[in-house]
């Protein structure tokens, strides 16, 4: 990905954690994807846009870091993820770009996300609690119902206050949301990453 031109985001912002989920078993195929990967790279532009929304989240929550699970991801992981999703093609095409039309990720211009708090006790830093764990495929994880979840009782309050102040800070570096994963950001559309970058290999 280096020679490729991505950048390592932790280079660009050493606050910025990672833990890439296709690197674990810790994600919905319960197997590894990436193999040897485990930093995070994304487009320079889209790397500076990321340590951009970082300092967004210190400024207002200082002891608050941005947790990245996913980000640039390769032509052949795309592949192995669509792969790997059995539902019917209509239902994947939620939750996975299907490898023809190219995902985000694989231009190194998307990031999925949460925030994590720093724990006074253990010192160490733990998600916050979003309603859903990451890769969560259902309408609990969509961004666009969270209102008539709140009013349900599905959600609580904390929770879509948490995911607010992430769409916030994200939003605020440039980044946008999309309606169904609260995790996840595009730093350009589909059309601009295809116009400016070639797929990750």
């Amino acid at each position: 990905m280096i020679r490729q031109g991505l950048l390592d985001i932790q280079k660009v912002e050493p606050s910025i954690l990672v833990d890439l989920k296709y690197s674990t078993t810790d994600n919905f195929l319960g197997k590894d994807i990436y193999g040897d990967l485990n930093r995070a790279y994304l487009q320079p532009a889209a790397a500076k846009k990321l340590a951009k929304a970082s300092s967004y989240l210190k400024k207002v929550k200082p002891t608050y870091r941005l947790l990245v699970y996913d980000a640039a991801r390769s032509k052949a992981a795309q592949v192995n993820l669509w792969n790997s999703l059995k539902l019917p093609e209509g239902i994947r095409q939620k939750y996975v770009a299907p490898p023809r039309l190219g995902s985000i990720h694989s231009y190194g211009c998307a990031v999925d996300l949460t925030i994590a708090a720093l724990d006074g006790k253990s010192g160490q830093y733990k998600p916050l609690d979003m309603g859903t764990k990451f890769d969560y495929f259902g309408d609990l994880a969509y961004p666009e119902k969270e209102e008539a979840l709140l009013k349900a009782g599905k959600l609580t309050k904390k929770q879509v206050e948490n995911r607010r102040l992430l769409r916030s800070v994200m939003a605020q570096a440039g980044f946008s949301s999309i309606k169904t994963e609260w995790w996840h950001f595009n730093a350009l559309s589909r059309s601009q990453a295809k116009a400016t970058y070639k797929i990750v290999e």
